[in-house]
């Protein structure tokens, strides 16, 4: 399986041709730490909207940063493979920094998107992408599932100290 794993270096590249070419690009971002059936839905609806998904990964020392100290579960290069194995993504870029803004304004994307527990006034560049007449597109989120619930469930039927010997 080949890696769609992008550096930011050979990024502006990549998005030179794909506007070249007139390909509508989306971006979307998160952390993907437990892949679940809410990732899935928002990667195939947000595809469904262009032509080229990119992916902003939250890099390891950003994720500790926002969920705290014991994630990510699985490093950056590890949810990089798993995520390259999902047919709806095109490319990944992983972003050291809280918030993709930065990626963000170097992609230009046609189209933000977000999960729909998000508000738009909420999302992180949003309106860098409104001014330039890209769309923000909120999806609405597969129900009952997440990251945090799953540790939260997983926790609750093993045991903080089952787990940490198994």
């Amino acid at each position: 399986m080949k890696s769609k794993l992008i550096s930011l270096s050979k990024l502006p590249s990549l998005i030179n041709t794909l506007k070249k070419k007139n390909k509508k690009i989306v971006f979307t971002n998160g952390c993907f730490d437990i892949i679940h059936p809410g990732h899935i839905k928002l990667l195939r609806s947000a595809k469904n909207l262009g032509d080229t998904l990119i992916l902003g990964l939250n890099s390891d020392s950003s994720v500790k940063k926002i969920k705290g100290k014991k994630r990510p579960l699985l490093r950056e290069r590890e949810r990089a493979e798993i995520l390259s194995a999902i047919s709806y993504i095109d490319y990944i870029v992983i972003f050291r920094e809280t918030t993709p803004l930065r990626l963000i304004k170097k992609i230009k994307p046609d189209i933000l998107t977000k999960g729909s527990d998000w508000k738009e006034n909420k999302i992180v560049g949003a309106e860098f992408v409104k001014k330039y007449g890209g769309r923000v597109i909120r999806i609405r989120i597969k129900k009952g599932y997440s990251t945090s619930k799953l540790i939260r469930k997983i926790r609750n039927l093993y045991g903080e100290k089952n787990i940490k010997n198994s």
